[in-house]
């Protein structure tokens, strides 16, 4: 995968932290870096500069020139059921850097489950797999889902739990997914 005609051209405004996709390796790219946005899907963007791909988290999007995420904000009298819509909302928001399907929706996620802890806020757990287990990008989505689910108004922690079994197939996509990677 590289850069296409549609591709948006980009200069990067600062130094700013990325990780090589798909080793999963943390790099700094500096200020001035020239490249092309691949994908831009759940506030997080795949640029592809000097022959590489590279993830950059949507906290870091002023560095090519885009907005941030906004806020995510709960109602007052928000129960269980806002929550959890709003979890599963924030998973459908994490994507392979290479793939453009949410993990919800390629049937990566096993569970996921919302507890309130005594101080009244609630804790998630998540179980989830890979579409390979050697991918270096493992720990790298694990922590994405784990820092989207914290920005969820009332979750204090989120545990997410990398699991191989049941090992992941192309089965568990949904239908959506399958017809567009026309895995039918």
């Amino acid at each position: 995968m590289g850069y296409s005609q549609t591709s948006e051209p980009i200069r990067l405004e600062r130094d700013c932290v990325a990780v090589m996709v798909p080793q999963g390796a943390e790099v700094t790219l500096p200020a001035g870096q020239v490249g092309y946005i691949t994908q831009a899907l759940g506030g997080s963007f795949t640029i592809y500069v000097d022959g590489n791909l590279f993830r950059i988290r949507g906290t870091d999007a002023d560095a090519i020139g885009k907005e941030p995420p906004a806020a995510l904000e709960l109602p007052e009298d928000a129960g269980d059921a806002d929550v959890e819509k709003l979890v599963w909302q924030q998973l459908r928001t994490c994507f392979d850097p290479e793939i453009p399907i949410n993990i919800v929706e390629l049937g990566l996620v096993y569970d996921c489950d919302l507890e309130h802890l005594e101080d009244g806020r609630r804790k998630v757990s998540v179980r989830m797999t890979l579409t390979a287990p050697g991918c270096g990008m493992g720990e790298i989505l694990v922590d994405d889902v784990r820092t989207k689910l914290e920005m969820v108004p009332t979750v204090a922690e989120a545990d997410v739990d990398l699991v191989f079994d049941p090992p992941w197939n192309q089965t568990m996509m949904s239908e959506a997914a399958r017809l567009e990677t026309g895995m039918f």
